[in-house]
């Protein structure tokens, strides 16, 4: 085989290992701005994790110390919050429903 081809393989191995490091450099640093933009919205989902929520201030005794009636309207209080709860739940369903109903029309 005469020089010169020789010359052309080895310019043509140089030229591909050199785009395929510009496409690999390329794209490693499209990941790596594609990762930090992930990690800066988890460390912020993090911190809003770390903040202690907003909590009322009730009677910090026993509910067992305190009257029946404390207990009953505490039990109250929570049983309408799970019926508001699921009320909004069926709503939200039959809003979905509606509107796959009526897909395709």
């Amino acid at each position: 085989m005469p020089w010169w081809i020789w010359l052309m393989l080895v310019l043509f191995m140089l030229a591909v290992l050199i785009a395929g490091g510009a496409y690999a450099c390329i794209h490693g640093y499209q990941a790596f701005k594609n990762v930090a933009k992930v990690g800066g919205r988890a460390s912020k989902r993090f911190e809003a994790m770390s903040k202690p929520l907003p909590q009322v201030e009730e009677d910090a005794a026993p509910f067992f110390t305190r009257p029946l009636k404390d207990a009953m309207d505490h039990y109250a209080d929570a049983h309408a919050e799970v019926i508001r709860r699921q009320g909004e739940k069926r709503t939200r369903h039959a809003q979905q429903w509606a509107v796959w109903k009526h897909f395709n029309d």
